[in-house]
């Protein structure tokens, strides 16, 4: 059971913040306060990211607008390599644990996805949800490399 107490809390800070509105997540004022010269702009000017058929980039939506929306996409691979690997730790120990941990994930990612999109000034975006399970996957072959990399350790 106690195994199974990090992936609730994950999971039921997923669950709280697709109920959130986009305005009650926003972080644009407070990166205006943090990044008040616009540090890397110039750099981060030459980034347009394919997303919902359009070219997200500063120049599309303005400097904290896509600082903000990198940071949510960062989130989402982050997050939910987070989750996989809760979900991982609380699974019994058996063969195919890390396809299966990458499987639910998944299965959360969607089911995120479809409860955001009940949530007003929200859509489900399919590329969300394939960031989500591009984090989960990275972060369980990480897991899996740093823990054969430990045996080879030990065995030496």
């Amino acid at each position: 059971m106690k195994k199974i107490i990090p992936l609730l809390i994950l999971l039921i800070i997923v669950f709280i913040s697709s109920g959130q509105t986009a305005e009650q997540q926003s972080l644009e004022s407070t990166l205006e306060t943090w990044l008040p010269s616009k540090p890397f702009e110039s750099i981060l000017s030459y980034l347009q990211i394919p997303y919902w058929g359009i070219l997200v980039s500063i120049e599309e939506r303005g400097y904290y607008a896509f600082v903000e929306f990198l940071i949510r996409k960062a989130t989402h691979f982050f997050y939910f390599g987070f989750i996989a690997l809760a979900i991982y730790a609380a699974l019994p120990n058996f063969k195919y644990r890390t396809i299966f941990a990458a499987i639910l994930t998944f299965l959360f990612a969607l089911a995120d996805e479809f409860h955001q999109s009940f949530t007003s000034g929200r859509t489900a975006a399919s590329q969300d949800m394939m960031l989500d399970t591009a984090g989960a996957i990275t972060a369980l072959l990480v897991w899996s490399w740093i823990r054969r990399w430990k045996q080879r350790k030990s065995a030496i």
